[in-house]
């Protein structure tokens, strides 16, 4: 679909406001005001989220808690509150869903809204964008920022630029200063160009740190610079797939549509340690782990997958993934950890493993799975294999259940026991094998 002149703005997109952080100051009114800051607090905690105070720092999301506690030392550092994050985000999904079914949730704090069906009850789409922005104050406490345009990429823009702003004052002690933005903002097609033009060529979807630096190297690192450049010659940089999305983007046209039935395209788990793991034995053991929340999560939405995909990212911080297909979806926890720990085979656990991840892709219908699953690994076992993997998928079900009834460590292994009471006991670390590598910077 391509955008054209008289196309109305009927595409919205929802950006909450420091969305974590601003759930826990519900929560903890005297926070208000003060430089707060989510994530992990320990290790190699990341940021979640950060209030604007915080923002001033220059703190944001996905920055090291290490590197957030340097820059902000005076800021209040949370946990998060996941449970709590996912009832609001049910109930801002609910306010959507009474003025359309048409919304494209992309991540707990942000969705992209086609309004084009409820003008007749709701009005215009900038008198739709304010009143979603005032029930999401009024019932959630909460406050966002929304765009309008008739482009995704338009509208994500102008949500970024409907929110507050932020500073240090100049005055001694110097304190963070925000600013109100407008809340929403609508970019009418003879405003796209310029308003797209006043942004780094990094806003664009698609423009990573590598195609940047490209980029930079010949000289081009705004949008106006890169239309300058012209089409052949992005085409010759980027390639012709990706040249010619960001000749489209560059140029206003922007043809994804906002998809409100979206298909999952993964479900799995992740996890990074507190140190690096070399003992495949004790990979393994985090693998089963790790299998066994990606299968509950998959039968909780009724996805079952034939792909099972090994994550790993080592000390150096590369990432390698390792995956296997399969003709049939997999159910059991079991199965899901006897395929990924498999995929161990192939990775050089001596080079050190600070992350590991089991997902499942592929997905077919829940009622395939339960009709067709096998075994994996015991050959032709024909009608046996199929009845021991109904059998093992039945469990899982059962344990499930337990798990909402008596909570979420309620059967774990023995392994996983101990583990975890050596860790809370300050016990014994494992170390690579020979001398230990030096500690370097990251």
């Amino acid at each position: 679909m391509t955008v054209r002149a008289e196309d109305p703005l009927d595409v919205l997109h929802l950006d909450m406001d420091c969305f974590f952080a601003a759930v826990e100051m519900i929560d903890r009114p005297e926070l208000k005001g003060r430089p707060v800051i989510v994530g992990g607090t320990a290790g190699r905690g990341v940021v979640a989220s950060a209030s604007y105070e915080a923002r001033a720092y220059g703190v944001h999301a996905a920055m090291p808690t290490a590197t957030a506690m340097r820059c902000c030392p005076n800021g209040v550092f949370i946990s998060p509150s996941h449970g709590r994050y996912g009832e609001m985000n049910r109930r801002l999904l609910e306010i959507i869903e009474s003025v359309t079914p048409a919304y494209e949730p992309i991540a707990f704090d942000e969705a992209f809204i086609d309004v084009s069906g409820a003008h007749r009850l709701f009005g215009t789409s900038l008198e739709i964008a304010n009143h979603l922005r005032e029930r999401v104050n009024d019932e959630l406490g909460l406050a966002c920022s929304i765009g309008v345009a008739r482009s995704k990429l338009i509208a994500k823009l102008a949500s970024k630029a409907a929110k507050p702003r932020v500073a240090l004052s100049d005055s001694v002690p110097r304190r963070p200063v925000v600013t109100d933005g407008p809340g929403v903002l609508a970019i009418g097609p003879g405003e796209e160009i310029a308003f797209l033009y006043a942004h780094p060529l990094r806003a664009l979807p698609g423009i990573g740190p590598k195609t940047m630096a490209k980029l930079q190297s010949v000289g081009i690192s705004s949008i106006a610079d890169a239309a300058e450049v012209g089409q052949e010659r992005l085409r010759q940089l980027l390639g012709p797939h990706q040249g010619a999305i960001v000749v489209n983007f560059i140029e206003g046209i922007d043809p994804r549509r906002v998809e409100p039935d979206r298909d999952t395209r993964s479900i799995g788990a992740e996890t990074t340690f507190s140190r690096d793991l070399y003992d495949p034995d004790e990979l393994a053991s985090r693998i089963r782990e790790l299998s066994s929340s990606a299968s509950t999560r998959a039968r909780r939405s009724e996805a079952f997958g034939r792909t099972v995909s090994l994550k790993v990212r080592y000390r150096d911080l590369e990432i390698i993934t390792r995956s296997r297909t399969f003709d049939h979806p997999l159910r059991s926890g079991a199965e899901i950890a006897e395929v990924a720990v498999s995929l161990l085979e192939s990775v050089v656990c001596e080079r050190g493993i600070r992350l590991l991840g089991v997902h499942l892709s592929n997905f077919v219908e829940s009622g395939s799975a339960r009709v067709q699953q096998l075994g994996l690994f015991a050959g032709e076992g024909g009608v046996e294999d199929m009845y021991q993997a109904k059998q093992r998928g039945d469990l899982d079900e059962t344990a499930d259940e337990i798990r909402r009834r008596f909570g979420g460590n309620a059967l774990d292994p023995l392994s996983v026991l101990a583990r975890r009471q050596v860790r809370d006991q300050g016990g014994p670390r494992s170390s690579p094998p020979g001398p230990a590598p030096a500690e370097g910077r990251e």
